[in-house]
């Protein structure tokens, strides 16, 4: 059967070789019937061009979805709006349901509104566009849980080494301590004096893995004090000076999760500056706008490219999940020889 749009498309050779070699599938819809269709289309549903000509739009449609397609249908032929572009849910021959994206646009045929559209299979890269998003929300789920997890180690690893191993040195501090006081030789008193003051270099060791491993601030929810010590210790270990700028009230009103995460971190943004920047200063500010905490770290030290990374991105990557899971905006800023700045946003209570 030839249609007039067929005969009005054979009488321009171009056009309709264009039409009918396109890679995209064009069809012509009027009284929710397909009046024209090229191959491509056609082999997109399982038919012929021949075979699908006067079918009615419930033949195509998945049923679930019919509703929809008759509304945004009648919508063009109103001209509500002329053009409309959607994923539509199409019935393939074998029944295979298709996902398939088209653009309509209203026309005149034979004298009478009509829908043309261009269409393409988009099932795959869709399906596939979904099972990437799911995958990237379970990786999102297993690093909050790993980070919850990692805490709750630390926490119960800090408590151990402070309280059952510092309690035990202590007694034996103390042991050492009475047997000092009942030694009667010069020897023995200087054999116990280097013990007690080894035990006490062990406890001092103790109290500062208990302390790395969760600080005591962080008990009391004091983020001010836990960066102020970190920095402290920082420029202790590596020689780098260091400013902060904590006008944030004190204790910062912050909950425990949001408290931990920030510290967490600023603890690998500074980690980071140690062993890469080989920087001469390093500056950090907490402060609050409104009901927002910001913290800062700038170094001026070698900068890099955060764009070529690769697999050393790790960090960056921690800190940002970190960051996104306590709802903060994480940003980070460095160029090869114009150091690093990071930055945090985050709610306050």
């Amino acid at each position: 059967m030839t249609t007039d749009f067929d005969r009005a498309t054979l009488s321009d050779v171009p056009f309709h070789a264009i039409v009918e070699q396109s890679v995209a599938g064009i069809y012509v819809l009027q009284d929710e019937c397909c009046v024209y269709t090229n191959h491509t289309f056609a082999a997109i549903m399982g038919y012929t061009p021949e075979e699908m000509i006067g079918g009615h739009l419930t033949k195509f449609i998945a049923p679930h979805f019919l509703p929809e397609v008759l509304r945004l249908y009648y919508k063009r032929l109103n001209a509500d709006p002329p053009s409309i572009h959607f994923i539509t849910h199409l019935l393939h021959r074998d029944g295979r349901e298709l996902l398939v994206e088209v653009h309509g646009s209203r026309i005149l045929y034979r004298g009478r509104p009509a829908v043309i559209g261009v269409g393409i299979d988009a099932t795959e890269r869709l399906r596939n566009e979904e099972e990437l998003r799911r995958s990237r929300e379970q990786l999102q789920q297993l690093s909050a849980y790993t980070h919850r997890k990692l805490e709750e180690q630390r926490l119960s690893f800090a408590r151990d080494v402070h309280d059952v191993l510092g309690g035990m040195l202590t007694s034996l501090k103390m042991d050492a301590t009475r047997v000092l006081r009942r030694a009667d030789s010069a020897e023995l008193q200087e054999l116990t004096r280097g013990l007690i003051a080894l035990t006490q270099k062990t406890i001092d060791t103790v109290r500062e893995m208990s302390e790395a491993l969760r600080p005591s601030e962080l008990e009391h929810l004091d983020l001010a004090a836990a960066i102020a010590r970190e920095l402290g210790e920082f420029s202790a270990r590596s020689g780098v000076p260091h400013t902060l700028d904590a006008r944030a009230p004190t204790p910062v009103r912050l909950s425990p999760k949001r408290a931990i995460a920030l510290y967490r971190i600023f603890q690998e943004a500074l980690t980071n500056v140690a062993r890469h920047a080989q920087a001469a200063r390093v500056r950090a500010a907490l402060t609050t706008e409104g009901d927002m905490l910001m913290l800062s770290l700038e170094d001026d030290g070698l900068g890099f490219d955060p764009a070529a990374q690769g697999r050393n991105a790790l960090g960056l990557l921690s800190m940002s999940e970190r960051a996104r899971e306590i709802g903060a905006e994480f940003s980070l800023d460095s160029a090869p020889g114009a150091g690093t700045r990071l930055r945090l946003r985050a709610p306050l209570l």
